[in-house]
């Protein structure tokens, strides 16, 4: 009960500062007050406005927010979200471009499961979404689902990402983006050896920890560092009575965020601080850059406990997936076995979160693949975010995976002009 009664200590907190924010913009706004100008009354009306902003943003799952796209007929078609496959936690989506002839470019995007919701990939989804049919893994924030629904661990993970896999059949390509890295080499890897037919045609891997200790990171040494037990007693919490997950052993979201911000603690508060500036000088607007980023960063999920513990136990301290030692449901991986899906590798060269060299060592894992099946690339001066979906992505990655999925997937060029 005690990490229960946390979970909500936590959850008290942040609805408080929600409610100071709220409280202090109204009262600073208060009409009789417009008679007396006082700088210090704007000033706190902006901080209301951000602090409520701010602490409501955590509990809040982002809405995708794409509501037409450009196609190349020059039209702009509504885009509507539809659920493909629904599970427990996790669904696969796929973003229907409607009144448009069907791609024949068809992608997964399988999202991490790190914090943060899909969502994180809005701008990743836009950037494909005029030249393919794009799916994606739509993962559940763990708090509102029931303890009913049983364990759900990177095993668990990795048998979702087979099941999308088949439901889509074996002319997807996969895109994983990040965390999922290694869990997707090992799913197609299991898929190769179980039912070779449901492969995907080509697997894009996107800065993903496959060997973390290839470039250590402040992320990778801290995984060492800390042992699973000293983990597990500070970091794992039991949902409080206010979501349907009650009772679940959760990373809570709240506690992650608080990991995320001391990371670069002095750049989000000079970030806050110019903010409540702009605000109280009527500089800000509802979508400007700010607003943008901080509302997709804030929101945040919580993650199984058995997740969490397992992906910090086996891939960054056991390296399971860099030993080619990787077990599900009892069975051992090999990633050997895949000898025909075509595999990319993207690192950024500034990448502070999965190094270059970490994701690379995927290629050396692939022994039965030919040589021609293996690509990489290294883009100069992006950061981790940048590889997929900040400018680095738009205008150099982008159309690389692009031509890499098309020289691989045997998809008549007539359907495959890529969009600029």
């Amino acid at each position: 009960m005690r990490f229960m009664a946390t979970y909500d200590l936590m959850e008290t907190m942040r609805n408080t500062n929600q409610w100071l924010g709220a409280s202090a913009q109204a009262f600073a706004s208060y009409p009789a007050f417009a008679m007396v100008p006082n700088p210090a009354l704007q000033w706190m009306a902006a901080w209301g406005e951000v602090t409520e902003r701010s602490y409501k943003r955590m509990v809040a799952k982002p809405d995708w927010g794409i509501h037409s796209v450009t196609c190349a007929d020059g039209r702009d078609h509504i885009v509507t979200v539809e659920k493909v496959v629904e599970r427990p936690f996790g669904d696969l989506i796929h973003f229907n471009v409607q009144g448009r002839e069907e791609k024949l470019r068809k992608i997964l995007l399988v999202a991490p499961m790190s914090g943060h919701y899909a969502t994180l990939l809005r701008s990743t989804v836009q950037s494909l979404l005029p030249d393919a049919e794009v799916y994606i893994t739509d993962w559940h924030n763990a708090r509102d689902i029931p303890v009913s629904a049983g364990k759900f661990d990177i095993e668990d993970y990795t048998l979702y990402c087979m099941d999308f896999m088949r439901e889509l059949g074996p002319e997807v390509n996969v895109i994983a983006v990040c965390q999922p890295a290694p869990l997707v080499l090992a799913a197609t890897a299991h898929l190769a050896e179980l039912e070779p037919e449901a492969q995907p045609r080509t697997l894009t891997l996107i800065g993903g920890p496959i060997d973390p200790d290839a470039t250590p990171t402040d992320v990778t040494d801290f995984g060492n560092r800390v042992t699973m037990g000293h983990l597990e007693e500070t970091a794992i919490q039991r949902v409080g009575f206010k979501y349907a997950g009650v009772g679940r052993r959760v990373y809570p979201g709240l506690l992650q965020l608080t990991s995320f911000m001391s990371m670069n603690a002095e750049r989000h508060s000079q970030a806050f601080t110019d903010q409540i500036m702009r605000v109280a000088q009527g500089k800000a607007t509802d979508h400007d850059p700010h607003n943008r980023f901080y509302d997709e960063y804030l929101a945040v999920m919580d993650m199984t406990a058995e997740f969490y513990l397992s992906t910090v136990e086996r891939i960054f301290k056991g390296l399971e997936v860099a030993k080619n030692e990787f077990v599900v449901d009892g069975h051992k991986v090999d990633i050997g076995n895949i000898t025909r899906v075509a595999v990319k590798v993207v690192e950024g060269e500034n990448d502070d979160i999965s190094a270059p060299g970490q994701c690379l060592a995927a290629l050396d894992l692939l022994t039965g693949l030919p040589d021609e099946k293996k690509a990489s690339h290294l883009e100069p001066g992006a950061g981790h975010y940048g590889i997929f979906a900040g400018k680095s992505w738009r205008n150099n990655i982008r159309p690389l995976v692009l031509d890499f999925i098309d020289a691989n997937a045997g998809t008549p060029k007539a359907q495959l002009k890529v969009a600029t």
